[in-house]
């Protein structure tokens, strides 16, 4: 599946061709012309031997692991390991200007492992269905006090779990009645919550999207990222809950998302 021919001496870091997972496969070419790729997200594997590039590659790709449809044995392990928000995850949240919610279910971790082998501070946020609330992954930031840590990727979700129908209750349910706000990524949530109204975020534009009319809710909130895929995602969502009678808000600002304007506004007054 790689063209050994295109990679120098040395070791690159490209998206993987067997799971779209962006620059997690590493691939290292020795100086006799061996080479090694390995996805350290789904642990596709291919190796390519000096005089073998007309051949088809050596491919000792694992068969796709059946996705967890709850939270695994691993994942709830990691999430008891997590802590409520202090040290370097306040002062992470304090530089991105983000509110940081007393409970709810974002936590963080003081020395989480990165698959790359780096081991450091990291905010956990669980991931649960809409409807039921049943724990479905986790999602992960490496972070420093100042932004996120120097690693790539920085986000991740824990591989081989569905996040179908997830999102992350920022806000506990309890405290949300008739009125909710949603976006995307965490950091904007965090920065609507500034409203103050109780927030979720929705992970990707293809949740948002699809996020579903839930009862009770009478005021949605969206807080839209300004690229395409965000444009059209809080578009169809809105549309949606409009067409079922309900009141709806979407955020407009002239950079991409709510956190980057609000991050650009106090810059501007400093």
């Amino acid at each position: 599946m790689l063209i050994w021919t295109d990679y120098e001496v040395g070791e690159h870091r490209i998206n993987c061709p067997a799971c779209d997972g962006r620059k997690t496969l590493g691939i290292t070419i020795e100086q006799d012309g061996k080479g090694i790729a390995h996805c350290f997200r789904c642990s596709f594997v291919e190796s390519s031997r000096p005089g073998t590039e007309r051949r088809a590659p050596v491919i000792k790709a694992k068969p796709a692991a059946q996705k967890h449809t709850v939270l695994s044995y691993w994942g709830r392990k990691l999430w008891a390991e997590c802590i409520p928000l202090s040290g370097v995850a306040l002062d992470y949240l304090k530089a991105r200007r983000c509110y940081a919610p007393p409970y709810g279910d974002l936590k963080w971790h003081p020395a989480l492992k990165h698959p790359s082998g780096y081991v450091g501070e990291a905010l956990v946020a669980l991931i649960t269905d809409v409807h039921t609330n049943k724990p479905l992954s986790l999602h992960r930031t490496w972070i420093s006090a100042t932004g996120k840590a120097d690693i790539d990727p920085p986000r991740l979700l824990l591989a081989n779990h569905s996040i179908v129908g997830g999102c992350i209750r920022l806000t506990p349910d309890d405290e949300v009645n008739a009125l909710l706000g949603i976006a995307e990524g965490l950091e904007t949530a965090l920065s609507l919550a500034w409203a103050p109204l109780p927030v979720w975020a929705l992970i990707d534009a293809n949740h948002l999207s699809q996020f579903p009319l839930l009862a009770g809710i009478q005021t949605l909130v969206i807080a839209q990222d300004q690229d395409a895929a965000g444009i059209a995602a809080a578009t169809t969502c809105a549309s949606r809950w409009a067409a079922a009678d309900k009141e709806v808000y979407v955020t407009q600002q002239a950079q991409n998302d709510l956190n980057d304007s609000l991050m650009e506004e106090i810059q501007n007054e400093c």
